[in-house]
């Protein structure tokens, strides 16, 4: 019994390394899916789509698009989301892949966290208090604000419900420039807000944030809350 518990042991530690192995590539996902579209659902900011893959079916969701049932079509820069609950389809998906509809405008096919702007900017007052900033200054001082409270008001230019469990917001008061990439700041909170509204976030600065698949975000203001004014 003993030299049976032994061998039993060799042969557990032999193979563990193989099993780990397995286990990592199918948590692993490519960057690019391609497959026929089985089904469409059309929502108010998302198009859903059930695909036929070489690997098997698998659900995609890109921004609103005219994608039709039996098209091919490839997904790129795609992250998968693990357990992705959807209020508005009412169901919770066990695999979903967000990401760009190739052969769409780039600003038309997107369905990630971080997009191009879809409302004009404005001119807006800064924040009053202590830890009030301006769009422009929390990019350009965001290595002195890391991990800090701050507070930023703005107009809503972007907005992307319900992704990884959070809402994506992107916020523009007037301050920095496009060119220097200071002119927008990207918050994620759990509070509902609408394109063109002005609101004040209150939320922490994160730094060099990576969210896997090349999601990653040099300043990102986080668990933000929302009043509107």
């Amino acid at each position: 019994m003993s030299i049976m518990k032994n061998l039993l042991s060799i042969l557990l530690v032999l193979i563990a390394p193989f099993a780990w192995a397995t286990d990592r590539s199918a948590t692993s996902a490519p960057t690019v899916f391609s497959g026929e579209v089985l089904e469409v659902q059309q929502v108010e900011s998302y198009t859903y789509l059930r695909l036929k893959t070489r690997d098997g079916e698998t659900w995609a969701a890109i921004n609103r698009a005219p994608v039709t049932k039996g098209a091919a079509v490839t997904i790129e820069n795609a992250m998968v989301v693990n357990n992705f609950e959807s209020r508005v389809m009412k169901k919770t998906f066990q695999t979903i892949v967000f990401g760009n509809l190739v052969g769409t405008n780039p600003h038309a096919g997107m369905a990630k966290p971080a997009d191009a702007s879809v409302a004009p900017d404005a001119k807006v007052a800064k924040a009053s208090g202590p830890n009030a900033k301006t769009v422009a200054e929390i990019i350009t001082q965001a290595a002195s604000l890391k991990d800090k409270t701050v507070q930023v008001r703005g107009k809503v230019v972007k907005y992307n419900a319900g992704i990884m469990g959070k809402n994506w917001i992107h916020l523009r008061d007037g301050s920095g420039s496009a060119a220097a990439n200071t002119n927008d700041v990207l918050i994620t909170s759990m509070n509902a807000v609408k394109v063109g509204d002005v609101v004040t976030a209150n939320g922490i600065v994160r730094t060099d944030k990576d969210f896997g698949s090349g999601y990653v975000y040099k300043v990102i203001v986080e668990e933000a809350s929302f009043q509107e004014k």
